[in-house]
């Protein structure tokens, strides 16, 4: 199944702040989770955190949950508009030096979404689920053309 991927970092190239997965199929349940952000910078205390709506999450509980998410898929494809999603996503499979969690397969893809602004297009600019839904929204209509 494809699902398409939103992350949220503090500040350019900085550590994940909260991930979002949202099927294709708009039955099958999204992933959502939020990692603390101790010393946000400026833009991210005022856009990102006030509009995370979720508690954060360890790491290690992340990891292991977007891993457990991702599981039964046999052939999940992570759809994001950005590079750096990409690189947050991939990075959460590492569970320690040498070990990751397990995932048969999966596969990203980086799409040239021309005309997307999640800053206009998201029901909650700078929230990963509401960016991923409307990723989801842009791209499918795009398909459907």
């Amino acid at each position: 199944m494809r699902y398409f991927l939103d992350t949220e970092f503090n500040g350019f190239g900085g550590p994940l702040i909260a991930i979002a997965l949202v099927p294709e199929d708009e039955a099958a349940a999204p992933f959502y989770a939020a990692l603390a952000c101790d010393r946000p910078t400026e833009w991210v205390a005022a856009h990102i955190v006030p509009v995370l709506g979720t508690d954060p999450v360890s790491r290690e509980t992340l990891g292991r949950d977007f891993a457990r998410y991702l599981g039964d898929d046999p052939d999940p494809v992570l759809i994001a508009d950005w590079p750096e999603d990409i690189a947050q996503a991939a990075m959460l499979l590492i569970a320690a030096p040498g070990r990751r969690y397990p995932i048969d397969r999966i596969r990203f893809e980086l799409c040239d979404a021309f005309g997307f602004n999640s800053a206009t297009l998201s029901k909650v600019p700078h929230n990963a689920y509401h960016d991923a839904v409307a990723l989801r929204a842009f791209l499918l209509a795009r398909e459907s053309r």
